[in-house]
């Protein structure tokens, strides 16, 4: 292994880096956005509204991150629209974590107990302050290991990026080993560099997963 290469690679591995972390991060806070605009939607069974959120989650939780892409960025121009391939590259990973979004925080809901609601009720609330001020912050606080391993997800699936000419981490490993052939040297750089973005997520996910369930149990 060439560790001179290697190190003569890095600003570009930083670059791409940076690109990968603020496209990624973007499309991770639109998903977070959509999956709670989904689940109050459909938790408060608003009648169009909530089939058009339920075929939109199955739509792009059946459909791959690499069709969707193609299709904002190749087909779009066709009938007149025109983004650009960074915008491209955070709507399809919104539209795609959305859906895997708003299913988690739909598993949160149902750990929490009808009385919840009831009990707001009881106090003054309306349905929607109840759901709001009383059921929704339970249900994230409960969803937090599972969104955590979505943002994981989603950070990942920023690999096929270099499908639509980003310059993120896949596309400068694979533009380098064509240019200079050095396989092991940029592979090596790649893996590096993804555990850089994923691993304090991973390692934020053990921690809440621990401290939530110490408090549920106790241990």
């Amino acid at each position: 292994m060439d560790w001179e290469v290697m190190a003569s690679y890095l600003p570009l591995y930083q670059d791409a880096l940076l690109l990968t972390l603020k496209i990624g991060w973007m499309g991770v806070l639109l998903a977070f956005i959509i999956g709670i605009v989904c689940t109050v939607a459909i938790h408060l069974k608003a009648p169009v509204l909530r089939q058009i959120m339920s075929f939109y989650i199955e739509l792009f939780r059946n459909t791959p991150l690499l069709v969707q892409l193609f299709f904002f960025y190749f087909a779009f121009p066709k009938i007149g629209i025109r983004i650009s391939a960074q915008f491209c590259g955070s709507l399809g990973l919104g539209l795609l974590g959305g859906a895997y979004m708003a299913e988690t925080f739909r598993s949160g809901l149902e750990n929490i107990a009808p009385i919840q609601s009831e009990s707001a009720q009881s106090l003054g609330m309306d349905k929607i302050q109840a759901f709001w001020y009383v059921i929704l912050p339970q249900a994230v606080s409960s969803s937090i290991p599972g969104l955590l391993a979505n943002v994981i997800f989603l950070l990942k699936e920023t690999s096929v990026f270099s499908t639509i000419s980003l310059m993120d981490l896949m596309f400068t490993a694979k533009d380098l080993i064509g240019m200079y052939a050095k396989t092991i040297e940029c592979l090596t750089l790649l893996v590096i560099f993804y555990l850089i973005m994923l691993l304090p997520v991973s390692i934020l996910g053990s921690f809440a997963e621990r401290r939530l369930r110490h408090a549920e149990f106790g241990n």
